[in-house]
């Protein structure tokens, strides 16, 4: 009972976050104004309500705090199956690669000004998602070379060093082409400013078929989360398991950096605290993950554009704020267990 309510709680707080975030801005609106425009929005009733205000809250402030939400339940699935599968409660995506091969790519676009005809203005999205998933396989493949089992401590450290070698690319790269370098450094920071229904149209398919293909394996993970022995004498077949939920992983995380940037630890806060309230069962775990990522997310972007306005702040900045002590504590009580 105690957990239905604070699940029920959960997603009140959350939706109560969605309509603030769209309600504060360089127009500050009432909670009933915000309503009053979706509702007419919704059922095509938009004749009641003013048209300037119906501009703001539909075409830029609701899709930007949907993508937010979306963006933050992406990293925060990513971030529980990582920590899952690698036994490691700081492991993530980014662990492998995944923002320094986006990072890159988004770089060379930035440098080289390429645009492709039919992606447009998705060009450098595209780009960054590419980069993003490729760094991720090229990792998998070299650690399945190293060790055929592909044992956790072969993945993470693979993952590492081909991050490394990444970014040492960028930084040269950045160094190369200073006319971009602001660009390029608010890029890697995240932000949602320009973010419109098309880059939703993008994030939800995404999201809601992985979550669905997720959840199909919560069994598998809780099995895992035992340890690899464990799990093979329960009849998992690890490697073709683990390939599958980190692709998907990275398939989040890859998804989510190529349209907003980059964004850190969202996928190692959000995690960690729904295991604290509700235990380690994933299929639970899970969604409850997504929907904390996706609050905290959104309340960090409702921060980075109202703390110091009308300066935006990036977003990666107030996530890094909280984060970091955090990433700091988790580690002393992970240090102190053993």
């Amino acid at each position: 009972m105690k957990r239905t309510c604070i699940i029920f709680l959960s997603i009140a707080v959350s939706l109560f976050l969605l309509i603030v975030s769209i309600a504060l801005g360089s127009v500050n609106l009432s909670l009933g104004q915000v309503a009053d425009i979706l509702i007419a929005k919704l059922f095509g009733n938009v004749k009641t309500v003013d048209p300037n205000l119906c501009s703001i809250v539909w075409g830029m402030r609701f899709p930007r705090a949907v993508l937010a939400f979306l963006t933050g339940a992406a990293l925060s699935a990513s971030g529980t199956v990582m920590q899952s599968i690698l036994k490691n409660p700081l492991a993530s995506s980014y662990t492998l690669g995944v923002s320094s091969g986006a990072s890159l790519c988004a770089a060379l676009v930035m440098v080289t000004g390429i645009t492709i005809p039919f992606l447009g203005m998705f060009t450098m999205a595209a780009a960054g998602f590419a980069g993003g998933l490729a760094t991720v396989f090229l990792a998998l493949a070299f650690a399945a070379r190293l060790d055929g089992k592909m044992e956790n401590q072969t993945i993470v450290l693979v993952g590492m060093v081909f991050s490394l070698f990444v970014n040492a690319i960028l930084t040269l790269l950045t160094a190369l082409s200073r006319e971009h370098l602001q660009q390029m450094v608010f890029w890697q920071m995240g932000g949602f400013t320009g973010r419109d229904w098309s880059h939703v149209a993008v994030m939800l398919p995404i999201l809601i078929l992985s979550m669905l293909i997720l959840q199909c394996f919560t069994t598998e993970m809780d099995m895992m989360s035992f340890g690899e022995e464990q799990a093979l004498s329960m009849g998992v077949d690890l490697k073709r398991v683990k390939l599958l939920l980190i692709g998907i992983a990275a398939l989040l995380t890859g998804t989510a950096v190529s349209l907003v940037g980059v964004i850190g630890f969202v996928d190692l806060v959000a995690p960690h605290i729904v295991r604290r309230i509700f235990g380690s069962a994933h299929r639970l775990v899970l969604p409850l993950s997504a929907l904390f990522g996706g609050a905290f997310l959104t309340l960090a972007e409702l921060i980075s554009r109202t703390v110091m306005a009308p300066t935006i702040i990036p977003v990666g900045a107030v996530t890094a704020l909280v984060g970091v002590p955090f990433f700091a504590l988790v580690f002393f009580r992970v240090r102190k267990q053993k």
